[in-house]
């Protein structure tokens, strides 16, 4: 089945309802059709998009699943030569450009640039065919991962993977003609293209902000009338100063999902009691799973947040149990040997929306598990807690320390803001554990120091203690943690 059906679909059963800022579902199959037409005009093997949100993104998203040809959105954040690298790698292909950034772009040999302003002149000339017919391939989006450790990866997600995920995740036209969705999350990302989807099958209205800004992002939501949105834990935080003092905060919204990093528990408590009227939902996922495997819904919120029960209450920070349809297991070091409760292990995961592929490459097991590289556990009722990526495990003297059970316990101390924990190069024991704290009052390393060993082992109390008035993060919420150790490690080699 492919993504264009999605479409097709709500289209025939419901043409007039908006789908996106102005445009009917009608009207956005009529303008994806055309935009489809112009395609299969050009010499082109992929589509390749560099810009901001707005109703281009669904249309080049559904136009090129028409056309036959692979959606490629490419991160305009990066810088102009990594930028240009990933535009190379896309050839043969057409690069749909904000007029803005098109003077970003150097000549590439098999890369047609054309501008946004040109393409809406194009699509405004031409008719749908009579008889369309769509081209068949199975690949209908290309994701370039964020190569934080090497040159980006193009992560491959079929037609089958993403409507797998959509349907086993939606009911088709359950939404009221009320109901909106705010994306601010970028197209390149993962989480960007299945809002669309998702909504689109789900008979929801997408309402864009090109890019997040937390004012505008609140202003967007009231003027829209939001009902649902989709944040990552940086952005709720910055929403929440926001909207904090407003006398009814958001109140059209009433449900709000988050992903895409661990969300502190002290800002989900924050958001549960400005927002009481949202349902909290915490999505897990992965690029390579076609976004969502595990969900933590709202009444799961409200049991643990409302629990005094340590087992129940410490489910707000997991990421709750795996979607109906998926096999999650923790495994051993070993790849093999399946962990009970309580253990921890990397995640591994199969399903039918799992692509685990790569451009030239696919990275599935015979039986098609596939390999998260994050580390995590489940409890005894089957509940996911996710520590973070296995290559930030940190080895001190043979010991596998995560990071994110001290950065969690560092949170929980009232004068630290934010927090990131790290392995740093160390002649006696490998590594050493060392925490970069972004404070809100004046705190000793001493004082910070005896909080961890208030609630870890000694072994992981930090060694090194660095104060920074902000972390770098990306702007769908990662913690950029190499940069960070890059940074540190070279200014430790110049001290």
């Amino acid at each position: 089945m492919k993504t264009t059906l999605l479409l097709d679909i709500a289209a025939d059963a419901v043409g007039d309802r908006r789908a996106v800022g102005d445009l009917s579902y009608g009207e956005l199959r009529d303008r994806a059709q055309r935009a489809a037409a112009w395609i299969m005009d050009q010499p082109a093997e992929q589509v390749a998009f560099l810009g901001l949100n707005g109703p281009m993104v669904p249309t080049l998203l559904f136009a090129s699943g028409y056309a036959g040809l692979p959606f490629c959105p490419i991160n305009y954040r990066l810088p102009d030569d990594r930028l240009n690298a990933l535009v190379e790698r896309t050839s043969p292909s057409v690069l749909v450009v904000d007029d803005e950034m098109a003077g970003r772009i150097e000549p590439h040999n098999g890369v047609r640039i054309v501008t946004l302003s040109d393409l809406e002149a194009e699509l405004s000339s031409r008719t749908s065919p009579d008889d369309w017919a769509e081209r068949d391939n199975d690949i209908a989006v290309l994701l370039f991962t964020s190569g934080t450790t090497g040159d980006p990866k193009a992560a491959v997600l079929r037609h089958e993977n993403l409507t797998s995920y959509v349907m086993g995740t939606v009911e088709f036209l359950a939404s009221g003609e009320d109901e909106a969705a705010l994306v601010s999350v970028p197209a390149y990302h993962i989480a960007g293209i299945s809002a669309v989807l998702t909504s689109i099958y789900g008979g929801r209205r997408i309402a864009y902000i090109a890019a997040f800004e937390p004012a505008e992002w609140a202003e967007t939501a009231a003027k829209e009338q939001v009902t649902h949105a989709m944040v990552v834990p940086t952005m709720l935080d910055r929403i929440l100063d926001s909207v904090e003092h407003e006398d009814k905060p958001l109140s059209c919204l009433r449900a709000l999902s988050y992903g895409g990093g661990r969300m502190p528990e002290p800002v989900i408590a924050r958001a549960m009691k400005l927002l009481p009227h949202v349902d909290f939902v915490n999505a897990y996922g992965l690029t390579e799973t076609s976004s969502t495997i595990a969900l933590l819904s709202a009444d799961d919120h409200r049991a643990a947040f409302e629990s005094s029960e340590e087992p129940v209450r410490r489910r707000l920070a997991s990421v709750g149990k795996p979607l109906p349809g998926l096999e999650l297991e923790i495994r051993a070091e070993d790849g093999k040997t399946t962990l009970p409760p309580g253990e921890s292990g990397e995640i591994y995961v199969r399903g039918p929306q799992v692509s685990g592929e790569y451009l030239g490459k696919k990275v599935v097991d015979d039986e098609g598990w596939f390999a998260t590289n994050d580390g995590g556990w489940l409890d005894e009722e089957g509940y996911l807690f996710v520590e973070g990526r296995l290559d930030d495990v940190i080895v001190r003297g043979g010991e596998n320390i995560s990071p994110g059970e001290i950065e969690d316990c560092l949170r929980g101390h009232e004068a630290v803001a934010d927090v990131a924990v790290l392995g740093l190069p160390c002649s006696k024991w490998g590594e050493k554990v060392a925490a970069v704290i972004v404070n809100k009052r004046d705190v000793s390393q001493e004082e910070l120091a005896g909080h961890v060993r208030s609630c870890l082992r000694s072994t992981k109390t930090p060694e090194a203690w660095f104060f920074e008035p902000e972390l770098p993060y990306n702007e769908t919420g990662k913690l950029l943690r190499r940069v960070l150790k890059d940074r540190l490690c070279d200014d430790e080699v110049a001290a």
